[in-house]
């Protein structure tokens, strides 16, 4: 696996690496996916079909099938109430939402669309179907709310996504989005034979298409997820960098709302994303847990006692600390975790603690401390939508920096990933403790132990990621890792017995998992080590011994004992 850092990573993006617009959207417009080329048919992935007109893998007519497929599906489970949409700030994002309105409308679909235009953060579409379903326990009942979100999320900026919130609130499952899936690479094959269409001036003036103000309705209702009082309070200076992204202008509104010394350092949305600095691999990646793609808001750490950033729909957060600069992901889960759990009187004892396998295992020893129950799932913030809906998971959190929690009554606030609230829970966090969250967390490592984590991503074809999601215990020859009996090898995760699409392996010290990426073509090894430096990259080096091995030699072998 090649580690190698671009030239270009961490500086400002040449005008090189910008991509063209006009022909991009061109692209989207005219391209034709061939279904006979797999990388082309609709797939949905750990959130939604993704993919770049570039490569015929996301264009007009998998946004249009994609809808129809909605609309087929919605009518088949009875779901006749409004259907909330939401697009975020890349280039495809407008073109495609006028594609999947079009479609809505002509199905009669009772349509809800950001008011004046506005640009819609993933949580604030799960907060909206909430809002509306609740009270609707009986899943036959109809007038059911569900939702679409037309977003790629921090992917770059050539290209573009769209997926489907049932009537939960979160994202679709995997026999939801199967049916979708199936449906509409049929609807493409047959050349969009059965889609339902208007024109777009027909559609907006469509007499089911409504416009509803996320923006207003959900920082009105952030009073009951977090202490604004206590920030206010406090004083403390807060920065926050929306990435050019969907949450651009919800930052001022809850500044002001909330009497906040909140300065949003910059308000500039452009679909080239060309203010942002280049990512690791030396592409542009609007990813808030990556240093080389956060060095703006880095650099200016040390203006404010708490700064923060999201991704493109505003479901991941990034933090900035005075202390340690930009937080790990797996450290700040931590620290929310431990703070939230201390915090919140009104949450049940039973509340348990959700998080995905490839996420620290400070976590577990936080948990234990705690005395709260641990739900360990597969990578997919789906695993969680269940428990965040009956409240009983209080926290659920994934290595890739998305997060959620209940309300300070205990209830559910959303069951999609939301950035916004863990950003403002770090300022919570400061103004309580007086400690900022890199403070907080180095006082958990003396405590508990200092894990040393990382994750290297590598180019993978779809036929490499279909056989490393296969990958099982009985691949696995070897007692030993990194210089330990392995203790324990999974395919499936302990707390729901769910697949993995992967593999993962633990000794006394340390762990690493493997699996395909769900949004991009790559494959990803996670590691940790509670030893050293050292361990973790024999780790990660072992780990990748495995993957090369379960590439390319044919398996016909014995369980490992």
């Amino acid at each position: 696996m090649s580690t190698e850092i671009s030239p270009f990573a961490g500086l400002a993006a040449p005008s090189s690496l910008l991509v063209d617009v006009p022909g991009l959207i061109a692209a989207y417009l005219d391209s034709r996916p061939d279904p006979a080329v797999p990388a082309q048919r609709v797939s949905f992935g750990t959130s939604g079909h993704r993919g770049s007109p570039l490569t015929c893998s996301f264009n007009e007519w998998h946004v249009l099938a994609i809808c129809q497929a909605i609309c087929d599906y919605r009518k088949l489970l009875r779901i006749d109430g409004p259907l909330f949409i939401g697009i975020d700030t890349h280039a495809l994002s407008l073109p495609a939402f006028h594609s999947a309105l079009e479609v809505l409308a002509a199905n009669g679909v009772t349509t809800m669309i950001a008011r004046a235009g506005e640009t819609t953060p993933t949580p604030a579409i799960s907060h909206a179907i909430l809002s509306i379903n609740r009270g609707l326990d009986d899943p036959r009942a109809c007038k059911r709310a569900d939702g679409i979100v037309i977003t790629p999320s921090h992917n770059p900026p050539e290209d573009g996504g769209i997926k489907y919130n049932p009537p939960h609130g979160g994202p679709a499952g995997t026999k939801i989005t199967a049916w979708i899936e199936e449906r509409a690479n049929v609807l493409i094959e047959s050349g969009l034979s059965g889609l339902r269409r208007l024109p777009l001036k027909h559609a907006l003036l469509a007499s089911t298409t409504h416009e509803h103000d996320y923006l207003g309705y959900y920082v009105a209702d952030l009073v009951n997820v977090l202490d604004f009082e206590l920030i206010r309070r406090s004083g403390i200076r807060i920065g926050v960098d929306p990435l050019g992204g969907a949450g651009v202008h919800y930052w001022a509104r809850i500044a002001e709302r909330y009497q906040l010394d909140l300065t949003v350092t910059s308000e500039q949305v452009d679909p080239q994303f060309g203010f942002m600095t280049v990512d690791r691999d030396g592409r542009i990646r609007m990813d808030p847990s990556s240093s080389y793609a956060m060095q703006r808001l880095i650099r200016l750490k040390d203006r404010y006692d708490i700064a923060f950033a999201c991704d493109t729909d505003h479901d991941r957060h990034g933090i900035v600390t005075p202390s340690a600069g930009l937080l790990p992901p797996n450290h700040y889960l931590s620290v929310m975790i431990d703070y939230l759990f201390q915090n919140r009187a009104h949450w049940h004892p039973g509340t348990g603690i959700g998080k995905t396998l490839v996420s620290s295992a400070m976590i577990d020893r936080i948990a234990t401390r705690l005395r709260r129950r641990l739900i360990e799932v597969p990578v997919g913030f789906k695993w969680f939508v269940a428990g965040l809906l009956d409240s009983s998971l209080g926290f659920a959190g994934e290595e890739s920096a998305g997060a959620s929690f209940s309300r300070i009554d205990g209830t559910v606030w959303t069951t999609d990933k939301d950035g916004l609230v863990p950003a403002l829970l770090s300022a919570e966090i400061t103004a309580r403790t007086g400690r900022d969250p890199g403070q907080y967390y180095r006082e958990l490592a003396m405590e508990l132990g200092e894990p040393f984590f990382d994750r290297l991503d590598a180019p993978a074809t779809a036929a490499q990621k279909s056989t490393l999601a296969k990958i099982t215990p009985r691949r696995i020859l070897q007692s030993d890792l990194a210089g330990e009996p392995i203790t324990a090898v999974i395919d499936r995760a302990p707390g729901n017995g769910a697949p993995i699409g992967g593999i993962k392996l633990s000794t006394a010290s340390g762990w690493f998992a493997a699996r395909p990426s769900g949004t991009e073509a790559l494959y990803k090894i996670y590691a940790e080590s509670f030893e050293s430096l050292a361990h973790l990259q024999r780790l990660l080096l072992e780990a990748q011994a495995v993957v090369d091995d379960a590439l390319s030699t044919p398996w016909n072998r014995t369980l490992h004992s």
